[in-house]
């Protein structure tokens, strides 16, 4: 489910910098996918929390996969709404620099998740402690994009488009945060402690 979900995720922003609808579709198809894995792995914790009564560490566990399957499956949607901004090709006099960002925060976003879910599969404390320090700069990516919103405000046509690429930067941002939460997750689940580095 991880896999997939970075997958949706670079291959939205790929479609979305390069205009390719036919990946945008394909994401936005694949996105049933992890929907229903998303649901099996919360039946599977269920049905074990009911019948197994678990415990201590194994609770933990048993609760950090639901917390996990549930925040890879709010980044998969989170990827099909770029996905479908990239179905809106960019009008004539569009700002192209847009999308040189937007890629550079894909690039910085995929990096971040792809680490949370290491985390997870590695019970990597070191790496989790790292995941926010990681996700500073996509936060100040983010703020960029509205500073060259404010340079395109005569085109409406443009604006509208550009106003597309800010709320596909807000997703890649908060996905970025969804990973953080995950290597949060993850130290709870080996220390039974909350996190310390908020």
């Amino acid at each position: 489910m991880g896999g997939l979900t970075e997958d949706a995720i670079r291959d939205s922003v790929v479609a979305l910098v390069e205009g390719k609808v036919g990946l945008a579709d394909a994401v936005i198809a694949g996105d049933d996918r992890i929907d229903t894995m998303n649901l099996a792995i919360e039946d599977g914790c269920l049905s074990v929390m009911a019948t197994q009564c678990p415990v201590a560490g194994d609770l933990r566990l048993v609760h950090t996969l639901m917390f996990i399957s549930s925040h890879l499956e709010r980044m998969a949607d989170l990827a099909v709404n770029i996905a479908k901004m990239a179905k809106r090709l960019p009008p004539e006099g569009a700002p192209s620099q847009l999308l040189g960002l937007i890629s550079e925060m894909g690039d910085k976003t995929s990096l971040v998740v792809h680490d949370g879910i290491e985390v997870f599969k590695n019970k990597d404390l070191e790496l989790a402690r790292r995941l926010p320090e990681l996700d500073e700069p996509i936060d100040r990516m983010f703020k960029v994009f509205f500073k060259e919103l404010a340079k395109v405000v005569a085109d409406e046509a443009a604006f509208e488009w550009a106003a597309n690429i800010v709320l596909s930067s807000r997703y890649l941002e908060r996905i970025a945060d969804h990973a953080v939460d995950i290597g949060e997750r993850v130290s709870y689940m080996v220390t039974g402690k909350p996190a310390e580095w908020n």
